[in-house]
C-alpha cells in the first residue's frame, strides 16, 4: 500500500509572532517550511518542494505581490493563499489576477484557515489529475 504524500507548506510571513502561529496550526496535517521574507520564501521554492504557500503582502524587501507573480511564474501549480490584513478590494483584485486561490484577511481564525488551505490543496489536485488525464489522452490519440 502506498503512503499518502505529506503534502509541504510554506509560510511566508514577517512577523514571527503570526508565522510560528500559522506553522502551530498546520504542523499537525502538513510538513511546514517558513520564511521570514520575499527573498527567503523564493529560495525555499528553488531547495524544497512546495505545494502550498501562505502569503503576507506587507513585508519588507519583495513586495507579497512580487513573490507571488514569482511563484507562479516558477510553478503554476503551486498553490497560494494570502494572509494580510490589508484586505482591501483592490489588493483582492490583484492578488487574484496574479493567481492566489484564496486571501484571508488577518486577524484569522484557525478554523478559516484550515478550510481554505485544504479547499486549495484539493483544487491543485483536480487541475493536476484533468493535467494528466489530458496528457494520457494525448498519448493515446497518437496511437
Amino acid at each position: 500500500m502506498r503512503m499518502a504524500h505529506r503534502k509541504s507548506i510554506l509560510i511566508v510571513e514577517d512577523e514571527l509572532s503570526v508565522r510560528e502561529s500559522l506553522r502551530m496550526i498546520l504542523k499537525s496535517k502538513f510538513e511546514v517550511h517558513t520564511a521570514a521574507d520575499g527573498t527567503e520564501a523564493l529560495q525555499c521554492l528553488q531547495k524544497d518542494k512546495i505545494d502550498l504557500v501562505t502569503l503576507d503582502l506587507k513585508m519588507p524587501g519583495l513586495s507579497g505581490m512580487d513573490v507571488l507573480r514569482e511563484i507562479k511564474k516558477r510553478n503554476a501549480d503551486i498553490e497560494v493563499v494570502v494572509v494580510s490584513a490589508y484586505g482591501n478590494p483592490q489588493n483582492l483584485r490583484e492578488a487574484d489576477r496574479y493567481g492566489a486561490g484564496d486571501f484571508i484577511t488577518k486577524p484569522f481564525n484557525a478554523p478559516d484557515l484550515v478550510d481554505s488551505v485544504n479547499k486549495s490543496l484539493e483544487r491543485q489536485s483536480q487541475k493536476i489529475r484533468l493535467k494528466n488525464f489530458a496528457r494520457y489522452n494525448s498519448l493515446v490519440q497518437r496511437y
